[in-house]
């Protein structure tokens, strides 16, 4: 690893850090708070982070407002980047925002040219948390968070390896990638045809076919003047499908909130809290 920058904030200590990873055969970027301990023997439990379309590690960290709540908690946070980056890391041909580099929909890619790269899923679910866990003053103790995209992301790596995680919580979650522009589009270039394929990243699905181990505390908070609400996020489908199986989801709906870190900022202080109960437990 090597350190790209670091800033005490709230008397704990940001850092982000560059890497070659194995998964996705290239460097990548991480960004990693870090509370103040008392003791050197007391390793602290992780909240992972993970960001939208068009998203790196910075924005949560520069935007949320999380470290004061983190701080009081005793909660690390890592926050990956979004996909692979570099020059030999394929891209969307049309430069468009939604595919490609920024947008690694955290699942395993197929499809040439990236199958070579996009491996996102083992990333955030093996080869981080080992990384992490080997070079910091954290347990094995972790919970899965993120914003659209990577709401997708925390629902489907949560409910996959509910043994792994303590709680889910998510921001504007795209939750039924199989039905909305956003995921078709990256399924159908990520993973191909195959739609058995496709149901692997797809939260609601996962539900209705019944691939959940154990169920994990979900929190959803969902901004009402979300522009891409009804056409990208449809949390209907998700919450229809825990309710068909039995699994209560706290959902909230809040009048007037976007799909801004100005919604995120204003309540997550609350998904600290919502975290902290079962990592602290």
């Amino acid at each position: 690893m090597e350190l790209i920058s670091e800033n005490k904030v709230f008397g704990g200590l940001h850092q982000r850090f560059k890497h070659q990873s194995a998964a996705n055969n290239c460097e990548m970027t991480f960004a990693i708070f870090l509370p103040k301990t008392d003791s050197k023997n007391n390793k602290l439990p992780v909240l992972y982070w993970l960001s939208g379309l068009t998203c790196t590690d910075e924005n949560f960290m520069q935007k949320a407002g999380v470290f004061k709540y983190a701080s009081e908690h005793g909660v690390a946070i890592v926050a990956p980047d979004t996909s692979p980056r570099g020059e030999d890391v394929a891209d969307d041909d049309n430069g468009s925002y939604d595919f490609g580099l920024g947008a690694g929909f955290y699942l395993n890619a197929t499809q040439a040219p990236y199958a070579a790269h996009y491996k996102m899923y083992d990333y955030i679910t093996i080869e981080l948390p080992k990384l992490i866990e080997s070079n910091f003053p954290v347990s094995n103790k972790k919970a899965i968070s993120g914003h659209s995209m990577g709401g997708h992301g925390a629902l489907t790596i949560g409910l996959k390896n509910s043994h792994q995680y303590a709680s889910i919580s998510a921001f504007a979650p795209i939750t039924n990638p199989m039905g909305c522009p956003w995921g078709v589009k990256a399924f159908k270039g990520y993973l191909g045809e195959d739609k058995s394929l496709w149901a692997q990243y797809d939260a609601t699905k996962l539900m209705l076919e019944h691939k959940i181990e154990r169920k994990i505390p979900i929190k959803i908070d969902q901004g009402g003047d979300d522009t891409f609400l009804t056409e990208q996020l449809k949390p209907d489908a998700l919450l229809n499908a825990a309710k068909a199986i039995g699994y209560d989801v706290d959902y909230q709906l809040h009048d007037g909130y976007d799909h801004s870190y100005f919604f995120i900022s204003s309540f997550i202080e609350q998904h600290i809290e919502f975290h902290a109960q079962y990592l602290n437990a």
